[in-house]
C-alpha cells in the first residue's frame, strides 16, 4: 500500500486518510470547527508556510470538505466554510480531541471545554450504537463484509 494510492484502496480508512490523513489538514479542520475561515488566520494560527496552507485548503475544497465563499470584491478574497461533508467530520475531530484530552492534557486538564448549547453542560464525546443507543466498546463490535467489499484474489 503506497501513500499516494490510498484513495484507490478498497478500505474506508485508507480512502479517508487520502483526504484528511495529513497533520496540517487535521489542524486546519480543527480551526474550521473553531470558527476560523480566512487564509491569513489559518497561517497565523498554525505558523506554517503559505504553500502548505494553500495546498491543504485546495485539497479540502477539491474534495468537497470546504467551499470557498467570497468576502471581498476588490481584490477578490475568499473564506473557507465547512460543507455538509466537512461538518460530517465533527465526530472524528471530537474523537481525536477526546483522546488527546484523556492521554495528553496533563495535570492542568484539557485546554478547551466543550459545552452542549442545548442543555448547557460540558460534555465528553461518546460513540453509541445507532440502533440501541448503547455505548460502543471496541471489544463488543465485530465486522463483516459490506456491499462494497472486494473479493479476495
Amino acid at each position: 500500500m503506497k501513500w499516494d494510492e490510498l484513495a484507490k484502496e478498497p478500505c474506508s480508512v485508507a480512502r479517508s486518510l487520502a483526504v484528511i490523513g495529513d497533520r496540517w489538514t487535521l489542524m486546519i479542520l480543527r480551526d474550521c470547527f473553531l470558527g476560523v475561515r480566512r487564509f491569513e488566520a489559518f497561517q497565523a494560527r498554525l505558523g506554517i508556510s503559505r504553500t502548505i496552507v494553500a495546498d491543504r485548503l485546495k485539497l479540502l475544497t477539491d474534495e468537497g470538505v470546504l467551499r470557498k465563499a467570497a468576502y471581498q470584491d476588490a481584490p477578490v478574497r475568499y473564506e473557507y466554510r465547512l460543507t455538509d461533508k466537512g461538518l460530517a467530520l465533527y465526530p472524528v475531530i471530537m474523537a481525536i480531541v477526546n483522546w488527546g484530552d484523556r492521554f495528553y492534557a496533563g495535570e492542568a486538564g484539557p485546554p478547551l471545554l466543550h459545552q452542549h448549547k442545548t442543555c448547557g453542560h460540558d460534555f465528553q464525546p461518546v460513540s453509541v450504537c445507532s440502533e440501541c443507543g448503547e455505548r460502543l466498546d471496541a471489544r463488543e463490535v465485530e465486522t463483516r463484509p459490506g456491499p462494497g467489499a472486494v473479493a479476495a484474489a
